[in-house]
């Protein structure tokens, strides 16, 4: 199993762009062993301290492996909306691990 962490930085004034990619892609997250442990979107109040830009999102994931992930990736539903997240997206951090 791996875990993923997604911080999210959406260009400006794109969040409604960006949650119509959201709707398509998240339920496709199933097909391949994936799942949505937590999708944040935290407010400023959220924020004890950091010294980067607030991401718009911040989503824990999981997948069985890196095979199904990448299955995800390229899934072809997941590909055609592909054109929103390119749009709406500035940027991803993205963390890999494993519970411990």
């Amino acid at each position: 199993m791996i875990y993923i962490t997604q911080l999210i930085y959406i260009k400006s004034g794109k969040e409604l762009v960006f949650q119509e990619f959201e709707t398509h892609a998240i339920p496709l997250m199933e097909k391949y062993t994936g799942r949505l442990i937590q999708r944040l979107r935290p407010n400023a109040d959220a924020y004890v301290a950091g010294e980067e830009e607030k991401p718009y999102e911040i989503h824990l994931v999981s997948f069985e492996s890196e095979e199904k992930l990448q299955e995800f990736f390229d899934d072809k539903n997941r590909l055609k909306f592909k054109h929103l997240k390119d749009e709406s997206v500035k940027s991803i951090l993205m963390v890999k691990g494993k519970k411990m």
